[in-house]
C-alpha cells in the first residue's frame, strides 16, 4: 500500500462542515480520475465514518496507478491528486491482489490507522 507523505492538511482538520467540504471535493477529483482514465469508467465508492472524521475509498478494475503530476498553468487536467493531497489529511493507493485493479483511499478528519482497502 503506498501513503502519501504530505504533512496533515489544516482543511480536513477543521469543522465537520469543512472537512465535509473537503471530502466532497477530494471524492469528486477521484472519481473525475475514474471517468477519464479507467475503462469502461466504472468504480466502487466505500464510507467509513470514524470518530471525527470519514474515510472514502474509490475501487477500480485498472491496475494503472494513478501518480500526482505537475500540471502546467494552461492544462485542463493534470492537478486531481494535488487537490487531494491539499485538502485531505492522508491519501494513498493500494494495488489490488493480481493486478485487477487498485483502490484510491483519502481520510479526512481522523487520525486512526487505515485499514486494510477493500478489494
Amino acid at each position: 500500500m503506498r501513503a502519501s507523505t504530505t504533512p496533515t492538511s489544516p482543511w480536513a482538520r477543521t469543522r465537520p462542515a469543512i472537512r465535509a467540504d473537503a471530502a466532497e471535493l477530494a471524492l469528486t477529483e477521484l472519481v473525475a480520475n475514474v471517468v477519464r482514465h479507467v475503462p469502461g469508467r466504472r468504480c466502487r465508492v466505500c464510507f467509513l465514518l470514524r470518530p471525527g472524521g470519514v474515510r472514502v475509498e474509490v475501487a477500480d478494475g485498472c491496475p494503472e496507478l494513478p501518480v500526482p503530476a505537475a500540471a502546467d498553468t494552461l492544462d485542463d487536467g493534470g492537478r486531481g491528486l494535488v487537490i487531494v493531497a491539499a485538502v485531505t489529511d492522508r491519501w494513498g493507493v493500494a494495488p489490488h491482489t493480481e493486478g485487477r485493479g487498485k483502490t484510491v483511499w483519502f481520510e479526512c478528519g481522523s487520525r486512526a490507522a487505515p485499514p486494510a482497502p477493500r478489494p
